[in-house]
């Protein structure tokens, strides 16, 4: 049996051929069966006149249910009158490969946990769909761009002996006769790719955070996407790096689905320009209290509420989406952020702002040895746990520096949708391990 796709269909008309997918939709008239049958590439109208008595294809059609797995065989016939591409099947032949129970566990309305109780049911609609469709070609044009410019991909473990973040948000699992810790951030291991001289190195992965949070960006598990270049000078390489790779990935996918993710989730795709808007840290705090919004203190990261504001602002003072908020201070980044000479309570750090949620965390990182162990010691790290990690600098390190960058995060921000886990193929949180 040859399997036509539903899209290939018009290339068919006057062909018998055999299409195999999800019954969509069904209308059972007095003289005429109509059944819509989906399958990955679009819908499809299947007709069959109604015989008197009823034949029995004619009864195997009144049998069907909504959400059937079906294999049928008819020929293509090209009308314009039909409003699924002007085209039908004439019903020749029908198997029921799977039948559905006659009521569906869930709706498209359905409140979202019971959605995700039953996401394979929900992952069958077609905007439900197009959200992968438009990760997939987000991540080969990531690679795309990636592998023009001389970047290796590598794939670091996921079990660790210590933290590569903050100690409060570990995993702990049994590992034999001791503990491991599923991974934070492939951090550390990017890292040492730069010490082994690999240069520029990316890679896509799970990574795994214990934070009890509640809210529409959080997750426990999600896939980080992580960037590691050697010899830059600074963060702004970095960052000017990250600006001309997301404008290419974002070009990419308003060029394969723009209209259709305009048309479907009502949101345009707009293809940054270059440079991004940048701001320090203490500079957005004042623009943010100046335009009588609250702001948090000079030791502390900027809170949901100020970025969302500090991101309108943005709009509204340069017409761009993006905001890079720089120059944190060591109070809130980690230990290895290398820190400015001339003002060494901030570092060389980012945060990049997408219409009001942060995409991205970024630095050049500090490559000196010794300067590592001072910082370290600032920050009360116990260096014992780590001291594999501190000795990829012992032995000559390039200047260095990278990102993290949250995936669902941006898929999130692109299509317009208002929760991680609606373009997360599986959610993970503090109460959701299934299915």
């Amino acid at each position: 049996m040859t399997r036509t796709r539903i899209a290939e269909l018009g290339g068919k008309v006057a062909e018998q051929v055999t299409i195999r997918g999800w019954v969509h939709a069904i209308r059972d008239q007095k003289r005429m069966q109509f059944v819509v049958v989906r399958d990955e590439s679009g819908l499809a109208q299947v007709v069959l006149g109604k015989d008197d008595p009823p034949s029995a294809l004619n009864e195997a059609v009144s049998a069907l249910t909504a959400e059937s797995s079906v294999t049928v065989t008819g020929t293509v016939i090209a009308d314009e009158r039909v409003k699924l591409g002007g085209l039908e099947l004439r019903l020749e032949g029908l198997q029921v490969d799977s039948l559905a129970e006659a009521e569906l566990p869930i709706a498209p309305d359905s409140a979202l946990d019971k959605r995700i109780d039953w996401r394979y049911v929900d992952l069958r609609r077609p905007d439900r769909r197009l959200i992968f469709e438009v990760q997939t070609t987000a991540e080969h044009a990531m690679r795309e761009f990636w592998r023009d410019h001389g970047f290796i991909e590598i794939h670091t473990p996921k079990l660790m002996g210590s933290a590569s973040e903050s100690g409060a948000e570990l995993f702990k699992v049994e590992y034999f006769d001791g503990v491991a810790y599923l991974a934070q951030s492939p951090q550390f291991y990017k890292q040492m790719a730069m010490a082994a001289g690999f240069g520029r190195v990316f890679e896509i992965g799970p990574v795994f955070r214990a934070n009890p949070s509640f809210t529409s960006r959080h997750d426990t598990e999600f896939t980080s996407v992580d960037v590691e270049i050697s010899w830059i000078d600074s963060h702004e390489d970095v960052m000017a790096f990250e600006e001309r790779w997301l404008a290419h990935v974002l070009a990419a996918v308003k060029e394969t689905h723009g209209q259709l993710i305009e048309a479907t989730f009502e949101t345009e795709v707009v293809v940054p320009s270059l440079p991004f808007p940048r701001v320090s840290l203490k500079d957005a705090k004042n623009m943010l209290r100046e335009s009588g919004h609250d702001a948090p203190g000079a030791e502390h990261d900027l809170d949901p509420p100020s970025e969302r504001a500090l991101s309108a602002l943005t709009k509204e003072k340069h017409g761009h989406e993006f905001t890079f908020v720089t120059d944190y201070p060591t109070t809130v980044r980690p230990f290895y952020h290398m820190r400015h000479e001339d003002q060494p309570t901030l570092t060389k750090s980012y945060d990049l702002l997408w219409q009001g949620i942060e995409i991205t965390t970024g630095a050049q990182r500090e490559h000196r040895y010794e300067r590592l162990l001072a910082q370290a010691a600032d920050k009360k790290v116990d260096v014992d746990s780590i001291q594999y990690y501190l000795d990829f600098f012992r032995f000559g390190a390039p200047p260095h520096g990278g990102f993290g960058f949250g995936l669902t995060r941006l898929l999130m921000q692109l299509l317009g949708q208002d929760n991680v886990r609606e373009v997360t193929f599986l959610y993970r949180g503090p109460h959701r391990l299934t299915p």
